[in-house]
């Protein structure tokens, strides 16, 4: 199953419009939608505007793949449960945030192959397509590790 996620404080509707597009192309059901208050409406998959944490959670863990925005907090859970994610961030041009924050997050994590990171609804269905290639990143864990709590310790004795 692919969970969709676009986290709670804003719509998505390039994304979701996106995903139902493929969704009908394909003939690919197999999609479950947090989609906020979007404007666009799926036709080609299941999805509810938001979702309580225990379901989320339960999404989340049977997924095969999450595709979201470029979200902290979907990227950090996609991690720590060892979850391949695509990311397509949300642009200030299209007036889908205030700026491009997350542009800068899906560049440097899709860089550093955290994340499959996309910017049009052309790469997501290429990545859409060959989703069985996409293989999660080296998962992490709930802390910070020792080595970097102590070099802030250091940094902040010194």
């Amino acid at each position: 199953m692919i969970f969709l996620v676009v986290g709670t404080q804003e719509p998505f509707d390039r994304l979701v419009k996106a995903m139902d597009d493929w969704a009908g192309k394909t003939g690919n059901k197999d999609i479950y939608g947090q989609i906020s208050r979007a404007s666009y409406l799926p036709a080609n998959f299941e999805y509810t505007d938001f979702i309580a944490p225990e379901q989320f959670n339960e999404k989340f863990q049977s997924a095969d793949i999450i595709v979201g925005h470029a979200g902290m907090g979907t990227i950090i859970q996609a991690l720590q449960h060892y979850k391949p994610i695509i990311v397509m961030p949300r642009l200030s041009r299209y007036h889908e945030t205030r700026n491009d924050h997350q542009y800068s997050t899906a560049k440097s994590l899709g860089r550093l192959g955290y994340v499959k990171d996309v910017y049009s609804e052309e790469e997501l269905f290429a990545a859409l397509d060959e989703i069985k290639s996409i293989k999660p990143s080296d998962p992490i864990g709930e802390s910070a590790s020792q080595s970097l709590l102590k070099y802030i310790s250091d940094f902040i004795n010194s």
